[in-house]
């Protein structure tokens, strides 16, 4: 079946980012002038997923302000001739139609993901997590995707890490797959969900884009509480791993060695907003002076 959906998590408390987030959803937070959660959606409309559905929790309305329209701003923009942010207000409106439900408990990413059911419905989607932004200029959804219209299952993203680094991660065991895809495909045999360093079966790394074929909803039904005592993606996607793919199991992983940026925690935030400011053509210039000016004056 065609994939038409895509699933946006957005319920955390985000409590990293600690006073901001008391008021403000983490989601909203500006990666330099954008909100991290709009590249999640601009990347799920450029992959041609124009149903999106945001998994929200009490506090996060300021999400739903931001993709609906704002009348009176933008008439005060059109007022005073401001065409170019009176088009990047009027955009965000216009990316996807976007539907939002409530997860009323915080139970984990695999709770969250089952409370889209009733919208998703039975056929395949796309899950994308807003901690991870991936560079528009890298196709990894659209890859992704293409798995697995080939191969069936579900497709996860993969990356290579300091294998002193996958205790932060999900970790899967992987073998080569064939596929007409020109992309790195693996067939995953096992998976686990932030081992300790000394267990981790390998230093792949499961990061925030997946492609789940429905049968994930009735697993998640079926999945016990796990690591941090909550419902675990990574735990149902292990039985799925070992399901037959006319029941919808399998799971094929596409490893990315592309451009990422993690907003997850403080110091990659101010990474991920440097690096984007460094190559805007409107802000780079200016900003890689100053800022090649301030590391010098540092050292």
């Amino acid at each position: 079946m065609t994939i038409r959906k895509a699933v946006i998590p957005a319920a955390g408390l985000g409590t990293r980012f600690l006073p901001a987030t008391k008021s403000i959803p983490k989601e909203m937070l500006p990666v330099v002038d954008t909100p991290a959660i709009q590249y999640v959606v601009e990347e799920a409309s450029t992959a041609g997923l124009e149903d999106v559905l945001m998994i929200t929790a009490r506090g996060k309305s300021a999400i739903e302000d931001h993709f609906d329209r704002a009348w009176e701003l933008e008439s005060a923009l059109e007022v005073k001739g401001d065409d170019e942010r009176l088009a990047d207000v009027q955009g965000s409106a216009e990316l996807a139609d976007l539907h939002y439900v409530r997860q009323q408990n915080p139970a984990g990413l695999g709770h969250a993901v089952n409370c889209s059911r009733a919208h998703v419905g039975d056929e395949p989607f796309a899950v994308l997590l807003g901690d991870d932004l991936i560079d528009p200029r890298d196709p990894l959804l659209t890859d992704m995707m293409a798995v697995q219209q080939e191969l069936g299952g579900s497709v996860v993203a993969l990356i290579e890490v300091e294998p002193s680094q996958i205790s932060l991660y999900g970790a899967a065991v992987a073998e080569e797959a064939s596929s007409a895809i020109d992309a790195e495909v693996v067939k995953l045999t096992g998976m686990v969900e932030k081992p300790p360093v000394d267990e981790a079966p390998s230093n792949l790394a499961i990061i925030g884009r997946y492609v789940l074929d429905p049968a994930v909803f009735d697993v998640l039904d079926e999945t016990p509480p796990g690591r941090g005592g909550e419902i675990q993606l990574t735990d149902a996607l292990q039985t799925l791993a070992n399901m037959p793919r006319e029941e919808g199991g399998g799971v094929h992983g596409v490893v990315f060695r592309g451009r990422r940026y993690d907003t997850g925690d403080r110091l990659d935030y101010l990474k991920a907003v440097v690096k984007l400011a460094s190559e805007r053509d409107d802000l780079g210039p200016d900003f890689r002076a100053w800022l090649t000016e301030f590391v010098a004056s540092q050292s």
